[in-house]
């Protein structure tokens, strides 16, 4: 009888203690523990990427770390791509994620995308400079390098006709480019233009000369159960005053990324 009681007595101290851990907001989790878990790229310059140390540094990363200083924690970051960085939110290991993530309606179902949005950018190619592309229809029948999981694979492939050869990370993808395995590179613009900026020699014969087309916002993501939660609400008041102050154009300026319109655009409708 004893034993038994004592199994009881047992599973009602689990039961309480789940009961605490579903009342508490993520946010509290995070605030208890004094570490927020986000999730980054670490290949994609000047956004997020590894400086000479290891450290993963970038315009992303400083957002990152904004938001963690004024949430009153430090910051973990753990490397995503495009592939897995919705699967690690859900699986929960990782809190949220500042890693370039357009927003669609797509992953608006599975993600909660914290509004205002960041950054913006759209689909555009890098390829060498004799190449012959000119325009979007010279992809036509090409094999043409993209990353996982891009939203813009898809509609580039049904609209001009582009072979598409998906890698897991830009990485693999610029890789594939040098060596001559596809005649250019579908990703984002601001990709491109970090790229073409970077002073890496191998890049010195390549060139972005199409058109950027169907721009998209960058949202930061939180469990969908947080969107409208604790954790949302606090990270969309932080967004918009780094955007509201200039203090994303900011760090868009200590990148030397280009102005955005997107952040000019967002500042106003602030009201800075």
């Amino acid at each position: 009888m004893r034993a038994f009681l004592r199994a009881v007595l047992a599973a009602a101290a689990v039961a309480s203690l789940a009961m605490t851990a579903n009342a508490q907001s993520l946010l509290d989790r995070i605030r208890a523990k004094g570490v927020i878990v986000i999730g980054v790229k670490n290949d994609y310059r000047p956004y997020g990427f590894l400086d000479p140390s290891g450290a993963i540094v970038g315009f992303e990363i400083d957002i990152a770390a904004e938001i963690a200083q004024r949430l009153g924690v430090r910051a973990d970051y753990v490397p995503v791509i495009a592939a897995n960085r919705m699967e690690f939110l859900q699986q929960g290991r990782i809190d949220m994620i500042v890693a370039s993530m357009s927003d669609t309606p797509q992953r608006r179902q599975v993600v909660g995308f914290v509004e205002p949005l960041y950054y913006a950018g759209g689909s555009s190619v890098l390829t060498r400079k004799t190449s012959g592309i000119a325009r979007w229809a010279d992809l036509r029948g090409r094999r043409v390098c993209a990353t996982q999981g891009a939203y813009y694979n898809r509609p580039i492939t049904e609209r001009y006709g582009a072979a598409i050869v998906a890698f897991p990370s830009v990485v693999e993808a610029h890789n594939a480019l040098l060596s001559g395995d596809c005649v250019a590179f579908l990703q984002d613009s601001s990709l491109h233009v970090g790229t073409l900026a970077s002073g890496d020699a191998r890049w010195a014969d390549f060139h972005a000369p199409l058109p950027s087309e169907d721009e998209v916002g960058w949202a930061v993501g939180v469990p969908l159960a947080e969107r409208d939660g604790a954790l949302g609400k606090a990270v969309s008041a932080i967004i918009t005053e780094l955007a509201r102050s200039g203090r994303l154009q900011e760090l868009e300026k200590k990148w030397n990324l280009p102005p955005s319109p997107f952040l000019i655009g967002l500042r106003q409708r602030l009201g800075s």
